[in-house]
């Protein structure tokens, strides 16, 4: 047996458990509620390490307690896991001025929420989950020279605790693939010695603290790679695993399958692939593994990480024994992914009436699927968990016959829709004209993306309602108070296309959830999104249908404030389906037709209400795309066909606008145009109009608001900086095809913040209108202009 083989446990008896990741935000969000009171300066720098290290050591136990054959270290982050790897390897962006073997905490909070002098690394999708990591900017003259020691002490303290640690970290390639490079005319791939440097540097540190096995997450394999970045990983991998510790290499969200003799023949202790995504390469992987004659390990994700249903047991094991048969104990066992997708503990869900128990059975969260590995890795080692089956079967049975799930009305209605559905009455050119008679805004019109600040007062009289302390008329006074003040504080800025400001709404998704059927919802259900921001997705086990109208009343009353004409908000049936947890019992596209069918009848409604302007919010579109380009047809058709059900049913001079954030579309720009929205907003501002220019290349052909600040930084940005912006957007964009807004919802902000941030946009568009009128170029003081890092087009890949 060779010493890979060795040193990475293969000779023990048994099949092995472990996890990819855990989630890190604590099963009552702890994290969350920490780093906002240090932001603001409410509690020490030690308090929030204190919690750090409370939610380190618990996930561990539980981990351990579970009967898992190591603890995950590493896959704990401040803010994101891409931006820890940059500060541990010293490839901080060099405009910020910090030292990185010198990075402070604060600091690197800089990094991710910008600075009064510095923007924000510009944030995007982490593949295709809704979880955004900070993007790393790389240079030639990056160094990776080594910098923060977190890693390091919170292995020391797992080893501490007594566990045996397994570290994750995002593997090289994968780094250096989710990056951006400052410079036009070289490849990243050039940057590969100095990194693999800085990684054999840190495996080293690794094996003198005695760290049993090194994950590297390599999931850029799943998808259409270039030649050159495969051939990449040979002589990488080549020179890592010899360094100190053994390797597993984890690759999810696809399958890998085209890659397996080359992942055979590397030199690593093992490899993950995910058996949920794409159960059909478990197969072929388990002939090439059995083809070796010292197999290493194979790591089967085989619990969902990215999904909250119970799995099936029984036919995880059928899909395990073959393999098993073949590879003894060089068979490892573990979720599909890292559970940072999945909610922490379904154990707290004790509310009846929210979460019942019938559905609870159906369901697993991060620290009941724990509990499944042990289930699984118990009976592949022959021990009796027949009652723990038993269980696990009446549950799935029920599941699959429950009266709850099947609406036949609903199944009635997809069957007999028109093949026109999803058609406007008229091309764009006929739809623009009429809406600008209707609506006779100015150049260059000003609207914000929909939510405003969700104050504490908004937030307490909410929960108050929903613990029953104050009637319905008391919620609904309040709630039109906040609209109130929104529609009051936006005609006294000026803004051309008003908002109500959301304050009734609790999540862009779970808002509207609680309102169709086939939708139910937990208490502490919350997975991270980005830094402290959490979500809570609900879960949609059922057909979907709206029973009455959801947000007429409230745009309604909004409406009647103001003699400007005020934009309805609803979320759009991608995103819906994106940023729940779906059913896994019938194609997504079927689902998502059910979502767009009821939010076409709310558009419809809004517009029998006179709401002449309604934007569908899609910034989960791009998101949803699948990672294999050869994929991506299926998902755009049957993607973009929703969206226009559900904004297709009203006049010509009725306005549709969408919304998308943070994600990359230069390579589906064509899809998007299909979607044939009057107008689209999109974020622009953390990368400099870098996506604007795409739009500009591609000639989007309908109208578009770049975002000219970024929304989730707490800085104002000044006057000239949105100017600047401005003046970029209209090299690419006409004016009359040009809308002005922020990058997304402030929902999160303060009022003060964006108060002062809408008053400088507005003065910057009369500057620039004020240009335009006169034929002249706008006039910027570049003096008091602060630049993002540009990280704009070269041949990176």
């Amino acid at each position: 047996m060779s010493a890979i083989n060795e040193l990475s446990g293969v000779n023990d008896l048994g099949v092995k458990a472990h996890i990819l990741g855990f989630p890190r935000i604590g099963a009552q969000r702890e994290l969350k509620f920490a780093l906002e009171k240090f932001w603001r300066g409410e509690i020490s720098e030690a308090k929030l390490a204190q919690t750090g290290q409370t939610l380190r050591r618990r996930h561990w136990d539980w981990q351990a307690a579970a009967g898992l054959d190591f603890v995950t270290v590493g896959d704990f982050a401040w803010y994101d896991q891409i931006l820890n790897t940059a500060a541990l390897l010293g490839a901080i962006p060099p405009r910020f001025g910090f030292d990185a073997q010198t990075l402070s905490l604060p600091q690197y909070f800089e990094l991710a929420r910008g600075n009064t002098e510095q923007f924000a690394m510009e944030m995007t999708k982490y593949f295709d989950t809704n979880y955004h990591y900070l993007v790393p900017e790389l240079s030639r003259q990056t160094r990776f020279d080594g910098g923060v020691q977190w890693l390091f002490d919170d292995i020391a303290d797992a080893l501490a605790q007594g566990h045996q640690a397994k570290v994750v970290l995002p593997g090289p390639l994968t780094f250096l693939w989710l990056s951006k490079c400052k410079q036009d005319g070289y490849s990243k791939l050039e940057l590969i010695p100095a990194i693999v440097a800085a990684y054999t540097r840190v495996i080293g540190r690794l094996a003198s603290l005695g760290v049993a096995h090194l994950q590297l997450d390599e999931p850029i394999l799943a998808l259409s790679l270039p030649a050159e970045w495969v051939s990449a990983f040979e002589p990488v991998y080549r020179t890592l695993a010899g360094a100190g510790v053994p390797i597993l290499l984890a690759t999810y969200f696809d399958s890998v399958a085209e890659h397996a003799q080359l992942l055979a023949d590397l030199p690593l202790a093992g490899v993950h692939i995910d058996a949920v995504r794409a159960p059909e390469q478990l197969a072929q992987f388990a002939d090439v593994w059995a083809a070796q004659k010292t197999p290493k390990i194979l790591s089967v994700g085989i619990i969902d990480g990215r999904n909250i249903w119970a799995a099936d047991l029984e036919q995880a094991l059928e899909q395990l024994q073959a393999v098993h048969a073949s590879l003894g104990a060089a068979l490892w066992i573990a979720p599909s992914c890292s559970l940072l997708h999945t909610p922490v503990d379904l154990e707290q869900e004790t509310k009846e009436a929210q979460l019942d128990s019938e559905l609870k059975s159906w369901l697993a969260f991060a620290k009941q699927k724990l509990a499944e590995l042990s289930i699984l890795k118990q009976a592949l080692n022959g021990q009796d968990v027949s009652a723990e089956l038993a269980t696990n079967q009446a549950a799935q049975h029920a599941r699959r016959t429950s009266q709850r799930i099947h609406n036949p009305a609903v199944a009635a209605r997809l069957a007999n829709l028109d093949g026109q559905i999803d058609q406007r009455l008229a091309p764009f050119a006929t739809r623009q004209a009429a809406q600008h008679a209707r609506f006779n805004l100015p150049v260059l019109p000003t609207t914000t993306i929909g939510s405003f600040p969700q104050t504490k007062e908004i937030r307490a009289a909410r929960a108050a309602f929903k613990r029953g302390e104050i009637s319905v008329e008391q919620y609904e006074a309040a709630m039109k108070a906040e609209i109130a003040l929104v529609v009051q504080k936006q005609d006294a800025l000026g803004i051309d296309v008003p908002v109500h400001g959301e304050a009734e709404r609790n999540d862009m998704v779970e808002y509207f959830g609680e309102q169709l059927a086939g939708f139910a919802f937990t208490q502490f259900g919350w997975v991270q999104s980005y830094g402290s921001r959490c979500v809570k997705p609900p879960i949609l086990f059922g057909d979907v249908s709206r029973n009455k109208p959801m947000t007429v009343a409230w745009s309604s009353y909004a409406q009647s404030l103001t003699t400007k004409p005020m934009k309805g908000m609803l979320t759009g049936p991608v995103t819906i389906l994106q940023w729940s947890f779906v059913r896994d019992d019938q194609p997504r596209s079927t689902t998502c037709d059910q979502i767009a069918l009821a939010i076409r009848d709310e558009v419809c409604d809004l517009e029998s209400a006179g709401i002449g302007i309604i934007q569908i919010d899609e910034p989960a579109f791009r998101e949803g795309l699948p990672l294999k380009q050869a994929d991506w047809a299926s998902y755009l058709a049957w993607a973009g066909r929703a969206f226009r059900i559900s904004a297709s049913g009203v006049a010509n001079d009725t306005q549709i606008h969408t919304h998308m954030c943070y994600s990359e579309f230069n390579d589906i720009l064509p899809a998007i145009a299909a979607m044939d929205a009057d107008v689209i907003t999109i974020e622009t501002s953390r990368s400099d109009m870098e996506l604007l220019e795409a739009f500009g290349h591609f000639s989007y052909p309908n109208e578009i608001g770049p975002g000219v600040y970024d929304i989730h930084s707490p800085r104002v940005p000044q006057v000239n900086e949105m100017l600047r912006l401005i003046a970029k957007a209209l090299e690419v964009v006409p004016a009359e095809r040009l809308w002005i807004n922020p990058d997304c919802g402030l929902k999160t902000r303060g009022w003060p913040e964006t108060e002062a941030a809408l008053a400088n946009m507005l003065t910057a568009t009369h500057a620039a209108r004020a240009a335009i009128a006169q034929g002249q170029s706008i006039a910027i003081d570049a003096a008091r202009v602060l630049t993002p890092a540009h990280t704009g087009s070269c041949a990176c890949n």
